[in-house]
């Protein structure tokens, strides 16, 4: 039997437990990274659940300082907490007893999705709805992404059409806003426009004036107002006027040119400056 020289030998000896050292090494350090994931990841949840259930339900918005990063930039252009919380003020001055209730909270990799329910009474107007003193219920919807624990980013979605059907700004039934049918030579003049945020407030109350306007003409028969506002705060509004005749429309346009020039109002010349475009027209509805 031929000896194997010592080195040899005993390196033979030492390769085996080498190779399974480092093997385990290399489940240990596996073992560790995965541990370090789900750390992060229930860390990232905790974050987003201290934001609803302290920062927001218990008004303690300072809090959001050390959950929200200095990069994040919200709706209206603002960053950090400010951004996060700015556009919430309104809503929370108009149900100040809000409360947001989480449903599920579900999280992976830098992502937290949550999903929550709020209630709350209307004690005080929201943008140009008057207090209606009801106690209604909304949902929605986030993805939130963090890094470093805090979040860096927001993408949130809402149940608008109830919240406005629940404020009576819009009927349960929302088909009932297209059978307003038009009988017998009645007509409906329909505008819509596009408002850009600043100019919403002299939009609105231009809006107001021209209404009241119209409703004193002779063959008006009903207006209605309909609007929202899109991610970046602008204003989309549609107004529909119902007219006995084409005729009546006609004569009511007449009727509104000669007050603007008596109040020296020149719509034109307020669009432009306003940055407010309008499609508007007399609509017929299709026939099945």
């Amino acid at each position: 039997m031929k000896l194997l020289p010592v080195k040899l030998y005993l390196l033979s000896m030492l390769i085996p437990g080498i190779v399974n050292a480092q093997t385990a090494n290399a489940h240990v350090k596996n073992n560790k990274s995965k541990e370090i994931h789900m750390n992060t990841i229930q860390q990232n949840k905790a974050v987003v659940q201290k934001i609803f259930e302290q920062a927001l339900n218990k008004r303690k918005f300072d809090l959001l300082k050390e959950l929200v990063a200095d990069e994040f930039t919200g709706l209206q252009g603002k960053q950090g907490a400010d951004g996060f919380v700015a556009p919430l003020l309104p809503l929370i001055t108009a149900f100040p007893d809000i409360q947001w209730q989480i449903v599920e909270l579900i999280a992976a990799d830098d992502k937290v999705v949550i999903r929550w329910k709020w209630d709350g009474t209307q004690k005080a107007s929201w943008l140009a709805l008057p207090a209606t003193g009801k106690t209604i219920t909304n949902e929605g919807t986030g993805v939130l992404t963090l890094q470093h624990g805090k979040v860096i980013s927001a993408q949130v979605l809402t149940d608008r059409l109830g919240f406005l059907q629940a404020l009576d700004v819009l009927p349960q039934d929302i088909n009932l806003l297209f059978n307003k049918k038009a009988h017998n030579g009645q007509v409906n003049f329909i505008d819509k426009f596009f408002v850009p945020a600043a100019a919403i407030p002299e939009f609105r109350q231009r809006v107001k004036i021209n209404r009241e306007m119209i409703k004193q003409l002779p063959g008006f028969m009903e207006d209605a107002a309909y609007e929202y506002k899109d991610a970046d705060g602008n204003l989309i509004c549609v107004t529909v006027a119902l007219w006995q005749s084409q005729e009546a429309l006609n004569k009511a346009k007449e009727a509104v040119q000669a007050a603007y020039k008596k109040e020296g109002f020149d719509a034109p010349a307020m669009f432009k400056r306003l940055g407010i475009t309008a499609d508007r027209g007399v609509y017929a509805q299709v026939q099945e």
